[in-house]
């Protein structure tokens, strides 16, 4: 067996030297351009090094049942010298790496192999443990074994409580639910070590394009290398297939297949099966092909799901709250809306206008000039004519996107003057100012926010902030104050490409909402919201700082501000779902800081475990499709252009139901029902 795994590594060190040069030049390269353009560029030190070499096995091996503790102080050696490798040029020491992962992935073949035979015992009182910080490397071979049989049993215990809510009638049939189980479990083990083994230069890819994007997050979280590999073919499909399923998808910190939207009017958002972040596990066809997403490669996923060929596609998914379901979709043809942004007339004793920004889009490819801003400009149009006695701006939920839109909105509703101060990496500042007098609109104004809202939401939102020119409420903002450009490694070979962060952005102040966020004038409850990751979470986020700029700038007086303020505190306190959601937010916190107690090998305390949370999402679902008091409508302008459209129909009435539901409009309305009471 030694003499065996000696060959095996010899093979694999040859045939990973071949690489060793490209993988150097790459590195070299992705070095230079962030040591050239980061905003903040930092040295190649024992730093760097024992940031990437922890993150490498993380990421290698999360659940510490792959490395035996022999191996990882064989690879811990290279710890600290990763910087000294990368300076230079010598990348042999990924061979170990490519060797001992491919080494313990057979080893895991062989062990599940062996194991999938044995009857396993239900009964013993052997127990899990779950920690929210990281194992220690301290597998022995002689173990793996018994690891990888505490491990199946208790997926398999996991799967077939998550089959029912009734544990008698899983006791009764637990003979039959263990067998099926227990053979799809080791099924898609041994799928997804065979797919990494038998695709080939799968290993070696693979852990260079870890091992480079951990470089580039080393700078900072949004600094992030591409290569045109799989992810990038999978997602680049979602924009240019003809028929669609209705669902934008992405991957989660897991590596996880994961809903990221759910496309108005399309086939997916019809079922109302579908949420954001469903881990997607299986994809089939009506012809038999079937892929589990864990073991199957993303080229072949993908084909699947966006090919023209396949229109009935039946995806599994995974909620929340555990559940797996089984959707049947057929494709259609989803049109292209002209925009994005689209708005409402909300009433509740005045008609208050409403208008959504998912992201602050532009128009990269040059052919017209329209972006966010412009469309945004258009709904104003429509709401004015209608005669709007105020204008609630939606930014819930907005990651950001083009700064320069940002700009361009935000003069749409200041006067003139500057917006926000722009800083390089040599400290250069840029004021960044709305030239054009005027404004689109002047009247009353409420933004939505929560802890999603990022990057040039932030911008906008600062900006109006700062010159009082509107009321913020919501959560706290996600806290990300910088601005990125994907460059090219190499003008020649347009192949590899780095996310780099150039520049940051600061207040017109000299505060920076970097890490902190934007503060809303009025928080209010939001479920999840401190669980939300934000800016903070990441170990390389940019720090919060201040600085001193010439920016000068005369904010509106905050002449009701206090008024509304105290009229919403007193409201919010008193709102019953407003109330749910603080007690629902207690719950969720204890249940996920607390620390998880080992949980028995026994089909009674893994169902226990299961579905302890199920009365808490039960009450979540509730407080989410409670209705809200106002009505919505479409403006004049569109109830006439839907009368010919009957996409545009289903996806109105998509929106609609959602956006009815929502405490945060309420309160916006409120407000502004309350500002014009003030103002009268």
């Amino acid at each position: 067996m030694k003499k065996l795994s000696l060959i095996f590594l010899l093979t694999t060190f040859s045939l990973f030297g071949q690489n060793d040069a490209k993988t150097c030049e790459t590195l070299s390269k992705i070095n230079a351009l962030l040591q050239r353009e980061h905003y903040q560029p930092k040295p190649i030190d024992d730093s760097l090094s024992v940031f990437v070499f922890d993150g490498f096995l993380d990421a290698l091996d999360s659940n510490r049942n792959l490395f035996t503790k022999i191996e990882y102080k064989k690879l811990r050696e290279h710890r600290l010298q990763l910087d000294n490798y990368i300076l230079q040029n010598n990348c042999s020491f990924m061979n170990d790496f490519v060797a001992v992962y491919t080494l313990a992935l057979n080893r895991k073949k062989k062990v599940l192999e062996k194991i999938q035979k044995d009857s396993f015992d239900y009964t013993s009182n052997d127990s899990v443990k779950f920690s929210k910080k990281k194992f220690p490397f301290d597998l022995v071979a002689t173990d793996l074994e018994r690891v990888w049989k505490k491990r199946i049993r208790y997926d398999i215990l996991e799967d077939i409580s998550k089959s029912s809510t009734n544990l008698d009638s899983l006791n009764q049939n637990f003979s039959a639910l263990e067998k099926t189980t227990k053979t799809k479990l080791f099924d898609a083990n041994l799928c997804q070590v065979n797919s990494i083994l038998e695709t080939k230069d799968r290993i070696a890819s693979d852990l260079q394009n870890t091992f480079m994007n951990l470089f580039c997050t080393y700078f900072d979280p949004h600094s992030n290398y591409f290569s045109l590999a799989a992810k990038s073919s999978f997602m680049s499909g979602l924009s240019t297939s003809s028929l669609s399923l209705g669902l934008n998808v992405g991957f989660n910190d897991k590596e996880e297949i994961i809903v990221q939207e759910i496309v108005p009017g399309g086939p997916a958002a019809k079922t109302n099966k579908f949420d954001k972040n469903d881990i997607i596990l299986k994809v089939s066809d009506t012809k038999g092909t079937t892929y589990t997403v864990s073991c199957s490669s993303i080229e072949k996923i993908g084909e699947l799901i966006f090919s023209d060929s396949n229109t009935d596609i039946e995806l599994t998914i995974q909620k929340k709250n555990a559940a797996i379901v089984t959707v049947f979709l057929r494709k259609q043809v989803m049109k292209a809306t002209d925009n994005a942004v689209y708005s409402y007339i909300a009433e509740k004793e005045s008609k208050i206008g409403y208008i959504n920004i998912p992201n602050f889009y532009s128009n990269f490819d040059g052919n017209t000039v329209q972006g966010c801003a412009d469309d945004v400009a258009k709904e104003i149009v429509k709401l004015q004519k209608d005669n709007i006695k105020g204008l609630v701006i939606d930014l819930q939920n907005n990651g950001g996107g083009s700064i320069q839109e940002a700009i361009k909105l935000a003069g749409m509703f200041i006067d003139i003057g500057p917006l926000s101060v722009l800083v390089d990496s040599k400290d250069q500042q840029t004021i960044l100012k709305d030239y054009n007098r005027g404004s689109v609109y002047s009247g009353p104004l409420v933004l939505l926010m929560n802890g999603n809202s990022a990057s040039a939401s932030e911008f906008f939102a600062a900006a109006i902030q700062d010159y009082n020119r509107g009321i913020i409420i919501g959560s706290t903002s996600l806290g990300k104050a910088s601005m990125q450009a994907i460059l090219p490694l190499d003008k020649n070979n347009q192949e590899d490409f780095v996310k780099v962060t150039i520049e940051k952005f600061y207040r017109i102040t000299g505060d920076s909402n970097q890490i902190k966020g934007i503060v809303p004038d009025i928080m209010l409850p939001v479920l999840f919201d401190s669980i939300n990751p934000r800016e903070v979470s990441y170990k390389t986020a940019l720090k919060n700082d201040v600085i001193i700029t010439k920016a000068r700038f005369s904010p509106l007086p905050k002449t009701y501000f206090p008024q509304l303020t105290a009229l919403s505190h007193t409201r919010v306190k008193e709102n019953i779902r407003f109330n749910e959601i603080n007690v629902a937010n207690q719950q969720i916190n204890a249940l996920y800081n607390n620390p998880k107690k080992p949980t028995r090998l026994v089909l009674k305390d893994v169902f226990d475990d299961v579905h302890k949370i199920d009365t808490l999402w039960e009450k979540v679902k509730k407080i989410i499709d409670s209705k809200s008091n106002f009505t919505l409508s479409n403006t004049t302008y569109d109830l006439e252009k839907l009368k010919f459209d009957t996409f545009q129909q289903d996806s109105n009435t998509y929106k609609i139901e959602n956006l009815k539901n929502s405490p945060y409009l309420e309160e916006a309305i409120a407000i502004l029902n309350d500002y014009n009471t003030l103002t009268k």
